[in-house]
């Protein structure tokens, strides 16, 4: 990593710029910083770009063999990015808050060049001519590209323990998965192998493998982010959106990420929202809804202390708690058919099917079966779904409920093919929001009793991030969970 390294001269020393930090990241490294506190120092040009780069690299190839977050690794691209961001505030431009801000992007995420293969043999080669939309957005407001990153095959299920590239580890116990599909992006935003990382999300996706890993994950209103470009599981219920160490973090990358886009047939037009504006917001009058049904109940022991525990902060904070039901959730044919669909071509020629995992080539199969009536009354379905869940919010201002009912399982527990199951229990409580399409943040809020972390989702009506924002940030005002990092040096 000497080459990398030689960057360091010329600007301030590490001595120098380490005392200059905030106390989080005093005397240990820059890796250590949130995006928001490296945001502040680049912008102020007390940090380089390219030093906070390098940084992140030699921590990727220290902690690679262990965690197995990435699939690819694009260091000279990043160290190349990094030069120029780098360039460009030494000539007075700042691009903004992302301006020399290194991330990582799930291997579903197309970039020009660089291989994407969503974690499958079948795709292990596949290079795309063209950047997602929404890696073009992050490149324009200034992010580095650290690499691609490890996920569940085809984001086909929740444990990220099924890909080609082998299990991703989750940092806090190398042995228990990250979650999933966006494992290897949770797992590396804990790991602090990058500074901030994207993922994807259509039934748990992004929150899952963020409670699973102790950090924030976001998918915000669906169709507000481009996922044109993005291999897809159903465009119907997918999402694109951050997993960072904080929520404000979240707020500065979702800034940069919404727009219009006449390609993506789900994109909607909607006003831009003050996303970072909304942390600073009063929560003393916001209400509380609390889902009945299944949500709490056959909670994990730790699962349900630690959700009383958040509760009571919560409680503190706003003005009511309200229990309230949800619209029941239509079935997820258009999961199935649209998964379905983009996979005939491969599924046509049996040649193809020994390079999907067996599981995954078993539900795809089945997902084959759905027909078309089954499908158009599955989308009225949603639709309906989507207008009623609009009227609980004439009642309460957000909802709240566990991210997952259990802990993340062990990795050799995952990977076994007789326990695998069709219906991921796990995101018994993440799936309904992407029916409903509505804004999910999950935040850390505390530990078992064997040190796996736990989350907390807390929902805003569509298009109403900014509420859910000032509740989240609220919460980890009064809370240090999310500061909480795993312990990798052994």
């Amino acid at each position: 990593m000497t080459n990398r390294r030689t960057f360091l001269a010329g600007s301030l020393s590490t001595a120098t710029l380490l005392s200059s930090l905030p106390l989080s990241a005093q005397a240990t490294d820059l890796t250590m910083l949130s995006l928001v506190e490296a945001s502040d120092l680049i912008r102020r040009r007390i940090l380089s770009p390219v030093d906070l780069t390098a940084a992140f690299l030699d921590r990727i190839e220290q902690l690679q063999p262990r965690v197995n977050a990435y699939i690819t690794v694009t260091a000279d691209l990043a160290m190349s990015q990094a030069q120029q961001l780098e360039m460009e505030l030494a000539n007075g431009q700042w691009r903004g808050p992302l301006h020399g801000i290194p991330i990582g992007l799930k291997d579903n995420i197309d970039t020009a060049g660089i291989r994407t293969t969503a974690a499958s043999s079948l795709l292990q080669n596949r290079v795309a001519q063209v950047d997602a939309p929404i890696y073009t957005r992050l490149q324009e407001a200034g992010c580095v590209l650290l690499g691609k990153l490890n996920m569940h095959e085809f984001a086909w299920g929740g444990t990220s323990a099924i890909t080609h590239f082998g299990p991703v580890h989750n940092p806090w116990n190398l042995d228990h998965i990250p979650g999933g599909s966006s494992g290897g992006s949770a797992a590396a935003v804990a790991a602090r192998m990058c500074c901030a990382a994207l993922g994807t999300d259509t039934l748990a996706s992004i929150r899952l493998p963020a409670a699973y890993c102790g950090v924030t994950g976001l998918k915000a209103s669906h169709g507000i982010a481009s996922i044109r470009n993005i291999i897809p599981v159903a465009e119907s219920l997918d999402h694109v959106g951050p997993l960072c160490r904080s929520v404000a973090d979240t707020a500065y990358m979702l800034q940069s990420m919404t727009g219009f886009d006449p390609l993506d047939p789900v994109s909607i037009r909607s006003a831009p929202g003050d996303y970072i504006g909304a942390l600073m917001q009063p929560v003393n009058k916001l209400r509380i809804g609390l889902p009945t049904g299944d949500y709490f109940a056959r909670l994990h022991t730790n699962t349900d202390q630690a959700v009383n525990n958040a509760m009571t902060v919560l409680t503190a904070a706003t003005a009511q708690t309200t229990d309230v039901s949800l619209p029941a959730i239509p079935d997820f044919a258009p999961l199935l058919a649209e998964s379905a669909a983009w996979h005939e071509e491969y599924l046509d020629d049996e040649g193809n099917h020994s390079a999907y995992d067996p599981v995954t080539l078993e539900r795809l199969l089945a997902a084959r079966a759905v027909s078309a009536e089954d499908y158009i009354r599955a989308q009225q379905d949603m639709v309906r779904v989507r207008h009623a869940i609009a009227e609980v919010f004439n009642e309460v201002d957000v909802l709240v409920t566990p991210t997952a009912p259990g802990l993340p399982e062990r990795i050799d527990s995952a990977i076994n093919p007789a326990e695998a199951t069709g219906a991921e229990p796990s995101t018994r409580n993440t799936a309904p929001f992407n029916l409903y399409g509505i804004p999910t943040i999950s935040v850390p809020i505390g530990f078992s009793q064997t040190g796996l972390p736990i989350g907390l989702q807390i929902s805003s009506a569509h298009l109403k991030e900014e509420v859910m924002f000032s509740l989240a940030q609220a919460f980890q005002q009064d809370t240090d969970w999310h500061l909480k990092m795993p312990d990798l040096n052994g």
